[in-house]
């Protein structure tokens, strides 16, 4: 992407991490593959199918994000946000990208607590959690 073109005012921080979300919490969960998170929403795929968002739909989604500590530690810490599908694009025939923004925001910058650290270092931790 061209960062002249950049709109984000806040760093997101990358990883694969699965996510939950219904438009009804007490119905069946649908999963999908976080991309990318901010305090304020997030991104990620799901199966192109009759379960994933549509534009505009509000769901509830339940995910992770890794919480990293000044030692060099991390912890995940858990959420439940309800959110606005404000984007949705096809990837290919079976797979589609979802971008939401969340009611409340998360209580911390996910992108930005590896300030510290050179990009490759934060990488390198992220790669290990991804499952």
């Amino acid at each position: 992407m061209d960062r002249n073109n950049e709109r984000r005012s806040e760093q997101r921080l990358r990883y694969y991490w699965p996510i939950w979300f219904a438009e009804d919490f007490d119905e069946a969960l649908s999963q999908g593959q976080m991309l990318d998170i901010s305090s304020r929403g997030a991104a990620f795929t799901c199966h192109a199918d009759d379960t994933c968002p549509y534009l505009g739909q509000e769901i509830t989604a339940r995910f992770s994000v890794p919480r990293f500590g000044p030692d060099d530690s991390f912890d995940m810490a858990n959420f439940t946000r309800s959110a606005h599908i404000c984007r949705v694009e096809e990837v290919n025939a079976f797979l589609r990208r979802v971008a939401v923004q969340f009611a409340e925001p998360l209580p911390f910058k996910p992108g930005e607590q590896a300030d510290n650290k050179t990009e490759s270092e934060a990488q390198q931790e992220l790669d290990s959690l991804t499952i």
